[in-house]
Protein backbone atom coordinates (compact mmCIF):
# COMPACT_ATOMS: atom_id res chain seq x y z
CA UNK A 1 0.00 0.00 0.00
CA UNK A 2 1.38 3.18 -1.07
CA UNK A 3 0.28 6.51 -0.43
CA UNK A 4 1.25 10.09 -0.87
CA UNK A 5 2.79 12.30 2.41
CA UNK A 6 3.36 15.71 2.26
CA UNK A 7 7.08 15.31 2.20
CA UNK A 8 7.26 11.90 -0.08
CA UNK A 9 5.66 8.59 -0.02
CA UNK A 10 4.53 6.71 2.40
CA UNK A 11 4.85 2.67 1.00
CA UNK A 12 3.56 0.14 4.01
CA UNK A 13 3.91 -3.72 2.61
CA UNK A 14 1.49 -6.18 3.05
CA UNK A 15 3.59 -8.08 5.47
CA UNK A 16 3.07 -5.18 7.93
CA UNK A 17 -0.51 -5.53 7.72
CA UNK A 18 -0.70 -9.30 8.05
CA UNK A 19 0.81 -8.83 11.12
CA UNK A 20 -1.46 -5.65 12.58
CA UNK A 21 -4.19 -7.91 11.75
CA UNK A 22 -2.77 -11.00 13.41
CA UNK A 23 -1.79 -9.62 16.70
CA UNK A 24 -4.98 -7.42 17.02
CA UNK A 25 -7.11 -10.63 16.04
CA UNK A 26 -5.55 -12.55 18.46
CA UNK A 27 -5.86 -9.77 21.29
CA UNK A 28 -9.46 -10.18 21.01
CA UNK A 29 -11.07 -12.63 24.12
CA UNK A 30 -12.36 -16.04 22.86
CA UNK A 31 -9.51 -16.25 20.44
CA UNK A 32 -7.04 -18.69 21.07
CA UNK A 33 -4.55 -18.66 18.29
CA UNK A 34 -4.44 -18.03 14.32
CA UNK A 35 -4.79 -21.28 11.79
CA UNK A 36 -2.96 -21.49 8.75
CA UNK A 37 -4.62 -19.89 6.11
CA UNK A 38 -4.64 -22.74 3.47
CA UNK A 39 -5.93 -26.40 5.06
CA UNK A 40 -5.53 -28.77 2.03
CA UNK A 41 -5.58 -32.00 4.13
CA UNK A 42 -8.10 -30.93 6.49
CA UNK A 43 -6.07 -30.58 9.24
CA UNK A 44 -6.19 -27.51 11.21
CA UNK A 45 -3.01 -26.15 12.78
CA UNK A 46 -2.41 -23.84 15.47
CA UNK A 47 0.21 -21.34 14.59
CA UNK A 48 3.09 -20.19 16.66
CA UNK A 49 3.34 -16.40 17.88
CA UNK A 50 6.06 -15.79 15.50
CA UNK A 51 3.64 -16.90 12.52
CA UNK A 52 0.64 -15.43 12.71
CA UNK A 53 0.59 -13.43 9.65
CA UNK A 54 0.22 -16.70 8.11
CA UNK A 55 -3.03 -17.18 9.24
CA UNK A 56 -4.23 -13.82 7.45
CA UNK A 57 -4.72 -12.66 4.06
CA UNK A 58 -4.68 -9.26 2.75
CA UNK A 59 -5.94 -8.28 -0.70
CA UNK A 60 -5.63 -4.30 -1.46
CA UNK A 61 -7.13 -2.49 -3.98
CA UNK A 62 -6.27 0.07 -6.65
CA UNK A 63 -8.05 2.87 -4.77
CA UNK A 64 -5.61 3.24 -2.14
CA UNK A 65 -8.20 1.20 0.43
CA UNK A 66 -7.94 -2.65 1.92
CA UNK A 67 -10.35 -4.51 0.04
CA UNK A 68 -10.60 -7.57 2.27
CA UNK A 69 -8.48 -8.70 5.62
CA UNK A 70 -9.30 -12.56 5.79
CA UNK A 71 -8.70 -14.05 9.42
CA UNK A 72 -8.33 -17.60 10.37
CA UNK A 73 -9.04 -18.23 13.93
CA UNK A 74 -9.49 -20.94 16.74
CA UNK A 75 -11.21 -19.75 18.97
CA UNK A 76 -12.06 -21.56 22.90
CA UNK A 77 -15.22 -23.79 23.58
CA UNK A 78 -17.99 -22.20 25.41
CA UNK A 79 -17.44 -18.64 24.00
CA UNK A 80 -20.57 -17.11 21.68
CA UNK A 81 -18.72 -17.38 18.54
CA UNK A 82 -20.46 -14.95 16.68
CA UNK A 83 -19.70 -12.06 19.65
CA UNK A 84 -16.32 -13.38 19.36
CA UNK A 85 -16.05 -12.42 15.27
CA UNK A 86 -17.95 -9.33 15.62
CA UNK A 87 -15.22 -8.05 18.36
CA UNK A 88 -12.74 -9.39 16.00
CA UNK A 89 -13.67 -7.59 13.30
CA UNK A 90 -14.28 -4.34 15.09
CA UNK A 91 -10.90 -4.38 16.63
CA UNK A 92 -8.38 -5.43 13.40
CA UNK A 93 -10.40 -2.71 11.80
CA UNK A 94 -10.32 -0.24 14.32
CA UNK A 95 -6.17 -1.32 14.86
CA UNK A 96 -5.20 -1.41 11.21
CA UNK A 97 -6.49 1.91 10.00
CA UNK A 98 -5.35 3.68 13.04
CA UNK A 99 -1.70 2.52 12.74
CA UNK A 100 -1.68 2.74 9.28
CA UNK A 101 -3.93 5.28 7.90
CA UNK A 102 -5.92 3.35 5.44
CA UNK A 103 -8.89 2.47 5.28
CA UNK A 104 -10.48 -0.82 5.18
CA UNK A 105 -13.77 -1.99 3.21
CA UNK A 106 -13.82 -5.71 5.12
CA UNK A 107 -12.93 -8.08 7.88
CA UNK A 108 -13.94 -11.31 7.16
CA UNK A 109 -13.62 -13.98 9.81
CA UNK A 110 -13.45 -17.79 9.28
CA UNK A 111 -13.52 -20.00 12.28
CA UNK A 112 -11.42 -23.10 11.45
CA UNK A 113 -11.22 -24.86 15.03
CA UNK A 114 -12.88 -24.55 18.41
CA UNK A 115 -10.46 -25.96 21.01
CA UNK A 116 -10.69 -26.58 24.71
CA UNK A 117 -7.78 -25.45 26.81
Amino acid sequence: MKTELQNGYLDISNDVLTAISGFAATSCFGVKGMAAASVSDGIVRMLRKESLSRGVKVTTGPDGLIDVIELHIIVRHGINIATVCRSIMSEVRYVVENLTGFKVKNVDVCVDSITVD
